[in-house]
């Protein structure tokens, strides 16, 4: 784990700070007014040369390259190059620089470095922009190098770095890189502090977020809306629900992204009154603060209530979107809604959703769940065949209606599997009674070269337990050792269960003493139990249930 301890012990935490200074000098072009293009600055910048305004020249020759850079038009770009070249102006740095710039924005890394390389000295400018562009094509390790040798780094350069670490999702190398920012005494802008609180949330160390947050307040950042928001969510990713709270009750005027992140803290924690409370005092309600608020009404099994606030949505002028269309369709079909879901279908075809893949894997679930086949199957039909999860979907569903043989035919017309198409196959094999066809397709993955996973261990413990084949299942244990596969609360009970009922109840006694503290539901322990008592070992069974009770205290207290 990457901590900041490393931020109170940093020199430039005595530095004097004065907010009225905070600025984020951005490398970024800045987008042109749409009444304005390329040849508008043209038209300024002949004038200028007729006037020998030398200054007016140059800036409209850089608004000109700006605008190209915002528009990504390259071919233009050149032809500004070439009469830059034409009228002598390639040697002043200014127009240099938005050279480079403009390639570099325009998908032109290898022009910009052409540019770069010819720069008689290094100059921290074009530095910052040649790092911004590695970044922006994710060249991390050319705009390493480049930042390591650049002169006078400055707050911008190390927040294009910064920002370019993040994005990549290099998060550990961020830090390290703020870490280095600190120990050279260069204050941090709120740019910079909000790329280092996204790099913090990756990590979901809440000690992270609050060194960071003892920083912004020492710089006296916190109370602005960006910094404050994006910290925020930091600690509600971490955790720390109290403290994103705190921070947001102390925000002079928050926004509705601010409210939108505090509503989704509470949405994800399970907290429904509250989120409800709050959802109730956002004056401006947009789709994500109904989608949330949604979102968690689903999450806390009150489909009911979830629907009456689409509904009500609707009724604001407000349409979903597709992820919120999912989420309900999803919920529909683990409580078997018929009515509703089929209504939220109907939405999906009139707002053109169903071009999306997922959305159509989520409707072949939906109907599987309600036990349409026929229907799934029709959507399977209309939908593109290109997409694994749809198969998939279609192979899950035959199943759970128990109708193996359609599950079969689809699986063996699959273009392509993957470990949960196999890993369905064989589950679905050993629920219905077929151990020795689960075992044999499992036989058939390994050597298709596709690696189990838990979940396709859990199907082949229980074929082998149906079989009341000890000696294949050791093996599988051995094999599961071998080959470095996760032992999830599942496929712990799915061993323990497998050892009892092929007479090994010693070996599965041995095994549940091995995996107990590490479990973290009671599933291995109720494995255990019932063998126990299978076996006729009450007393052992009581000694077991007893354990079990004092585990469960310390799961719910720690």
């Amino acid at each position: 784990m990457f901590h900041l301890l490393w931020v109170f012990n940093s020199k430039n935490l005595r530095l004097k700070f004065f907010p009225q200074t905070l600025k984020w000098v951005s490398t970024s072009a800045t987008k042109a007014p749409p009444s304005e293009d390329p040849q508008h600055f043209v038209r300024i910048f002949f004038n200028a040369r007729q006037n020998h305004n030398h200054y007016e020249c140059e800036l409209a020759l850089v608004s000109a390259l700006k605008c190209c850079s915002s528009f990504s038009a390259a071919l233009l770009g050149r032809q500004f190059h070439s009469l830059v070249v034409k009228l002598g102006f390639h040697s002043n740095t200014f127009i240099r620089n938005s050279l480079i710039s403009m390639y570099s924005k325009c998908g032109s890394l290898f022009d910009a470095q052409l540019l770069f390389k010819a720069c008689p000295t290094l100059d921290h400018v074009s530095c910052n922009i040649m790092v911004s562009g590695y970044m922006r094509a994710s060249q991390i390790g050319y705009a390493r190098q480049l930042f390591d040798v650049m002169p006078g780094k400055g707050f911008v350069s190390y927040t294009t770095m910064i920002m370019g670490l993040v994005k990549n999702g290099c998060f550990g190398d961020a830090l390290e890189v703020f870490k280095d920012m600190m120990d050279h005494s260069v204050v941090p802008n709120e740019v910079t502090l909000v790329n280092v609180v996204s790099a913090c949330l990756h990590f979901g160390e809440i000690w992270n977020c609050r060194m960071v947050h003892a920083l912004i307040i020492k710089l006296v950042v916190e109370g602005q809306v960006v910094v404050s928001t994006n910290l925020m969510h930091a600690y509600c990713g971490c955790l720390g629900l109290g403290e994103a709270r705190r921070l947001f009750d102390e925000m002079p005027e928050p926004n509705l992204v601010s409210w939108n992140v505090i509503l989704n803290g509470y949405s994800k924690a399970g907290h429904l009154e509250m989120t409800k409370e709050l959802f109730e005092r956002i004056l401006d309600k947009d789709v994500v603060s109904w989608g949330t608020m949604i979102d968690c009404c689903i999450q806390t099994t009150c489909l009911h209530e979830a629907l009456v606030m689409y509904r009500a949505m609707l009724q604001n002028g407000i349409g979903p979107n597709e992820v919120m269309v999912v989420n309900l369709v999803s919920a529909c079909g683990r409580e078997t809604a018929v009515s509703e879901g089929r209504q939220l279908h109907g939405t999906v075809v009139k707002k053109g959703f169903d071009c999306y893949n997922f959305i159509q894997t989520t409707i072949i679930y939906f109907y599987s769940s309600c036990g349409m086949m026929d229907l799934a199957n029709l959507q399977f039909e209309v939908g593109v065949k290109d997409h694994l999860k749809s198969w998939n979907a279609l192979i899950a569903g035959f199943i759970k209606n128990k109708m193996m043989e359609q599950a079969r035919q689809i699986f063996e017309e699959l273009p392509e599997r993957d470990g949960f198409s196999w890993s369905t196959m064989i589950a679905g094999y050993a629920q219905t009674e077929q151990p020795r066809m689960a075992l044999d397709l499992f036989h058939k993955m390994i050597a298709s070269g596709v690696k189990p996973n838990e979940v396709t261990m859990v199907g082949v413990f229980s074929a082998i337990a149906t079989l009341g084949a000890l000696n294949e299942g050791r093996w599988a244990h051995e094999y599961t050792t071998s080959e470095c596969i996760p032992l999830n609360d599942n496929l712990c009970a799915a061993m323990i269960d497998m050892y009892a009922k092929c007479g090994s109840i010693n070996t599965a006694l041995q095994f549940f003493n091995q995996i107990r503290d590490i479990v973290s539901s009671v599933s291995a322990w109720n494995a255990i139990i019932c063998g126990l008592a299978s076996h006729g070992h009450a007393s052992m069974c009581l000694e077991v249930f007893s354990d079990l009770q004092r585990y469960q205290a310390l799961w719910l207290y720690g």
